[in-house]
This record gives structure tokens, C-alpha cells and sequence, in this order.
């Protein structure tokens, strides 16, 4: 290897030393914050609305079937296109094609979402946003493995996890106070994802792969390359595990939200609830997230914090279990809120101390955050016939809280991690 490759390969793969600055943050949390909006508003207000307008008496059945078939393109999509951003050797660098490239192809599908009027063509254009939200998805949750180093990890994770919840927030603000109407609410949030991307993309060059360095392309070899072994790597899947469990808890909380809020707690403007409650939801989550990132980052430790959050969710689940009224959602909002600002926070830090290759940083997260799409696919498997056969709402969040419960004690199998 020549002296130049030899360089070049340091700064592409070596374990970053560098702090990266407040504006380099800020803008990869801006276009977290657009592939999030981008994710959750449709899920939790515009399919919703869409899919009551088209089937008002079929709404659950097709809310879980728009959303599931979804998450199993996102399930797909993110590691292809981790494994691909892995290869690029643009002179733009290997994160920065797939981040505008993504928003691009995600604003197109959420356009074709907004003109259908019938759950297959719902499903068609959501799978098309999917796919490309998740191209840029693998784009925008590298950086930080690629770029921060390990005593900065936490920090810079809890504000781009922050916008997971943030993403949600403005979107709804969008949708239900300043753009009135499902089609206009698709556009909006269309025009934001590109645009939010772009300060990340235009502003922080990235070093770009040598040709040299990039393996020949082999099918049967990339297609095994996508598999992780947990023998080989048994720290991954734990944290992988820990992960998908936790989610999936998530999910099965979330998913119904707007269905609850109408069925259950009888809310008058369920859309107005989902708002509400997710404003409080983020504020205890922005309260929790930064100090969780800075005391993780101070003391060196990760599964603790882990274990507390996973406590504060089941909480949360089992206090929506007990009691259907507005006053107890909004009192679980703000401990579910707690909770999962602590894990967005330490959990993205944990996963980047496991990943088995730097070379295959993107690829590798990209597997990782099939925990964080695969429960899309299965919760509303397991919610519909939850709600339908065991318990309604009581059930599906008594199953939420074991859920979680079970990711958050699992995450002491991993050895590599204090």
C-alpha cells in the first residue's frame, strides 16, 4: 500500500480522536430531525387520517398493514443501503450522496402518498418514502461512529436522538396548527426533509473512500456480508436484541396512540391529543437526554443507564394499562418521556462500541437499526389481535411494559461495555 493510501485509509476507518464542533451537531441533528419527521408524523397523524377517510371501518386493520409493509422495506432498505454507502468513493465523500439522495427519493414517496385514495395505494407510496428515508437514514446515524470520538459519543447521540421525538413534535405542529388537510401536510413535510438536509451536506466535507480500497464487488459475498453473526460477535446481538425489545415495546405503546386517545380515553380531537402529549413526551425526554449523555460520557458506563430507562418505559406502560383516562396519559407521557431520553441518549453510544468493522460502519448500523424498523413490522402483528382478543388497551400495554422490560435487563449480556 502506497504512502497515500496508507493516509487515506487512517482517515477513513481509524477510531475518531478529533471532538467534532457545535455546528457539525447541530446540522446532523437537523437532518436526523428531518428523516424523523419525515418517519413518525404520517405514522402517527397522516396515514391515520388518510386510512379513516378511505376504510373508516377497516382503519386498524389498514393502519397495520400500510405501516407494516413499511417497516419490512425499511427492514431491507437500511442495511443495503449502509452496505452501499460503505462502497461509495464519491469525491463528496460516503455519507453525504446517500443523505441528499435519500431525502430526495423520500420527499418523492411521501408526494405519491398524498394522492392515493386507497389502502394499496397508500401502501405502494409509503414503501416508496420507506425506502428512500431509509437510504438517507443510513446517510445521517453513521457520522457519529465515523466522526465522534468515544468521550463526545453520548453527548452528540442525545442530541441527534433528541430528534427522533423533536421530528414528531414539529411535524405535528405542521400538520394539525399550521397546514390544515392530509395531501398539504404530505407536501410540507416533503419539501422540509430536503431541505433540512442540506446544511449537513453542503457544510462538513467527509474524507472520501480510495477506489483502491473497495473491494470487488461480489453478489454472493455482499449478500452474506448483510448477516452479522451473533457467535462471532455476541456482543452485537445482545445490543441488537436489546435494542429490537425495547423498540418493539415502543411500539406496541405508540403505534395506536391516536386509536386510543378516540376508543379508550375518549379524547374529543384525538389528533390535538397526540400533539399534546407529545410535547410533554419530548420536553421530559430534551430533560433527561443531555445530562444522561454527559454523565454516561463522564463515567464511562452505558448498560446502567440502559437498565434505568428500560425501569421508567415499563412504568410509563403499566400506568396506560391501569387507567384510560387523559389525566394518566398525560402523566405516562412525561415518564415515557424520561425514559426514553435516557436510551436515546446512551443506547446509539452503546452500538457504536460493538460494531465488528470499521469498514463496514453503515452496513453494520444499518442491521442495527433493523431493531428500530423490524418492530414496526411486528407490532402491529401483535397488537391488532392483542387489542382485539386480550384485554384491548390493557393488554397491549401490559405486553409493552414485559417487553420492555425484558430488552433493558438483557443489555448486561454484553461484555465489551461497561
Amino acid at each position: 500500500m502506497s504512502h497515500a493510501s496508507a493516509a487515506d485509509n487512517a482517515a477513513v476507518f481509524a477510531e475518531p480522536t478529533v471532538p467534532v464542533r457545535a455546528g457539525w451537531t447541530v446540522n446532523l441533528s437537523l437532518a436526523t430531525l428531518a428523516v424523523f419527521m419525515a418517519f413518525m408524523t404520517p405514522i402517527q397523524i397522516l396515514l391515520p387520517l388518510q386510512l379513516e377517510h378511505i376504510d373508516p371501518h377497516g382503519k386498524n386493520d389498514a393502519l397495520s398493514l400500510v405501516t407494516g409493509l413499511g417497516a419490512l422495506v425499511a427492514v431491507l432498505a437500511n442495511p443495503l443501503a449502509g452496505a452501499w454507502s460503505d462502497r461509495t468513493t464519491s469525491r463528496f465523500g460516503r455519507r453525504r450522496p446517500w443523505i441528499l439522495g435519500g431525502a430526495l427519493a423520500g420527499a418523492a414517496g411521501l408526494s405519491v402518498t398524498a394522492t392515493q385514495h386507497t389502502v394499496a395505494g397508500v401502501a405502494v407510496g409509503w414503501c416508496l418514502a420507506q425506502a428512500g428515508l431509509n437510504a438517507m437514514l443510513a446517510g445521517v446515524t453513521t457520522p457519529i461512529a465515523d466522526r465522534v470520538p468515544l468521550t463526545q459519543r453520548a453527548q452528540v447521540s442525545g442530541w441527534t436522538g433528541l430528534m427522533q421525538s423533536f421530528g414528531l413534535v414539529l411535524g405535528a405542529l405542521i400538520t394539525t396548527l399550521l397546514i390544515t388537510g392530509v395531501r398539504s401536510g404530505y407536501g410540507t413535510l416533503a419539501v422540509l426533509t430536503v431541505a433540512l438536509a442540506l446544511p449537513f451536506v453542503l457544510r462538513h466535507s467527509e474524507p472520501p473512500l480510495p477506489r483502491a480500497l473497495r473491494p470487488a464487488f461480489d453478489a454472493r459475498a455482499f449478500a452474506r456480508s448483510l448477516w452479522v453473526s451473533p457467535r462471532q460477535h455476541p456482543d452485537f446481538g445482545w445490543a441488537w436484541l436489546t435494542r429490537f425489545l425495547i423498540n418493539l415495546g415502543n411500539a406496541l405503546g405508540t403505534l395506536y396512540l391516536f386509536y386510543f386517545l378516540a376508543d379508550a380515553v375518549h379524547y374529543g380531537d384525538p389528533g390535538t391529543g397526540v400533539l399534546i402529549l407529545t410535547l410533554i413526551y419530548t420536553l421530559c425526554a430534551a430533560l433527561t437526554a443531555i445530562p444522561a449523555g454527559v454523565l454516561s460520557d463522564r463515567v464511562g458506563r452505558r448498560k446502567v443507564f440502559v437498565v434505568l430507562c428500560s425501569l421508567v418505559m415499563a412504568a410509563a406502560a403499566v400506568l396506560l394499562a391501569l387507567l384510560h383516562t387523559w389525566p394518566s396519559a398525560l402523566a405516562a407521557a412525561a415518564v415515557l418521556g424520561a425514559g426514553y431520553g435516557i436510551y436515546l441518549a446512551v443506547d446509539q453510544a452503546l452500538v457504536t462500541q460493538v460494531l465488528p468493522e470499521a469498514a463496514d460502519r453503515a452496513k453494520d448500523l444499518g442491521v442495527i437499526n433493523i431493531a428500530n424498523s423490524g418492530p414496526q413490522v411486528l407490532a402491529p402483528a401483535l397488537a391488532s389481535p392483542i387489542i382485539t382478543h386480550l384485554g384491548g388497551y390493557t393488554g397491549l400495554y401490559t405486553t409493552a411494559a414485559l417487553v420492555i422490560l425484558i430488552g433493558g435487563l438483557l443489555v448486561n449480556r454484553i461484555r465489551i461495555v461497561a
